[in-house]
């Protein structure tokens, strides 16, 4: 294992939130590309949890604990700091690493605020209690949210596309593991 890596298991619950970009200054900082554009889980974790990067050179095998010092927005980018990765050789070795938090670190969602990996595979219906399909995915539009839905018709894999706004979402139920909305099957 690299310098700041403990071996470890990736937890059950572990969500990928971004990956380790390249070594930033000298003193054993880096650079990360975050997936979301409020990356709160990567600044709120004390630790986070590292897979070997996909492609490229493995610097490390298997999965790795970081133990973070500090994560924090610097411009228009994130960087952090590790315990005992003091400088830029260590931190470029994490090079592309893959970051994984527990999802049970991650800051609890304000009211009518929900996390898109809490979303994604819940059954959406609409008010007549029609199934309308199920969350794949939520698309960033800038100004809104949107549902990404799959359905079958024919045989056939579709997508349904519903705005994640309050004039079209009447309720969410994590527990239920649905989405109630104002929407007709056939839009």
């Amino acid at each position: 294992m690299l310098p700041g890596l403990e071996a470890t298991q990736l937890p059950v619950d572990a969500i990928e939130v971004g990956r380790i970009a390249e070594a930033w200054g000298i003193k054993g900082w880096f650079k990360v590309l975050p997936y979301s554009a409020d990356p709160e889980a990567l600044f709120s974790s004390p630790c986070w949890f590292l897979l070997p990067a996909e492609k490229g050179a493995k610097a490390f095998i298997g999965v790795g604990k970081l133990a973070i010092k500090e994560a924090k927005t610097h411009s228009d980018t994130v960087v952090a700091c590790a315990h005992q990765v003091d400088d830029r050789n260590a931190a470029d070795a994490l090079r592309g690493a893959r970051i994984f938090i527990s999802r049970a670190s991650f800051p609890a969602a304000s009211k009518d605020e929900y996390y898109w990996v809490d979303l994604i595979g819940l059954e959406v219906v609409n008010r007549e209690q029609q199934s309308l399909g199920q969350v794949r995915d939520l698309l960033s539009t800038g100004p809104q949210t949107v549902l990404m839905i799959d359905f079958v018709a024919d045989g056939k894999t579709q997508e349904r596309m519903i705005p994640f706004v309050s004039v079209y979402i009447d309720d969410v139920d994590l527990n239920a593991k649905k989405i109630r909305v104002d929407w007709q099957a056939d839009f």
